[in-house]
């Protein structure tokens, strides 16, 4: 019996799977059925903050396709650079690089971004002051577009944190179960919650 491959397109490049997803190629089809889930659709402009070497920023890419764009943010270089480079392969021309050095300025205008991820790094191990991350949250309001959202992965975040989030003028929206990979190589079946911004300030 011959076998079927079947093929999804999505705007920037081909994602394939050929029944073989015990292998790890059908992967990426889980995570981009998350980020669907969560609300990533074409054209939107998505910040995958803390994004290391891709694992969430090129499946972002595929779905936000050439109308959209992902700004992927690290300090690590190295990652960026890994992360270009898959781009390059991958023939994803909508995701720009931004390197920082750990400052908690965006370097993107007011109300620029639809969505900001927020995956696995808004927690003490990266942020331990409470003042660090009301800075970080508050430049995240200000970059979010009226009726954006944050979407956060909590895998290492503390109880108290969520409540600093909705302290930032976000409101939480949904919870969604799906397919996460950390450090590019656990997958794990985990939550993330997306908070909407608040048409105003308190």
């Amino acid at each position: 019996m011959a076998s079927h491959v079947k093929y999804v397109k999505i705007e920037e490049g081909e994602i394939r799977n050929d029944n073989k997803e015990e292998q790890g190629i059908g992967l990426e089809l889980k995570v981009i059925k998350i980020l669907q889930r969560i609300g990533i659709t074409n054209g939107q402009t998505v910040l995958d903050f803390g994004c290391g070497s891709g694992t969430y920023t090129i499946p972002v890419a595929r779905i936000v396709g050439k109308q959209g764009k992902v700004y992927a943010l690290d300090k690590d270089k190295n990652a960026l650079n890994n992360l270009m480079n898959k781009a390059k392969l991958g023939r994803l021309k909508n995701i720009r690089r931004m390197a920082t050095s750990g400052e908690l300025r965006i370097a993107l205008p007011d109300e620029s971004v639809d969505v900001t991820l927020l995956f696995d790094v808004f927690h003490r191990h990266y942020f331990p002051q409470i003042g660090d991350r009301k800075r970080l949250m508050d430049e995240i309001y200000r970059i979010t577009k009226t009726e954006g959202f944050v979407s956060v992965w909590p895998k290492h975040m503390e109880p108290e944190v969520r409540g600093e989030i909705e302290g930032a003028n976000f409101y939480l929206e949904k919870e969604c179960l799906g397919t996460l990979i950390h450090d590019n190589k656990d997958i794990e079946t985990s939550e993330v919650i997306n908070f909407r911004k608040k048409s105003s300030p308190c």
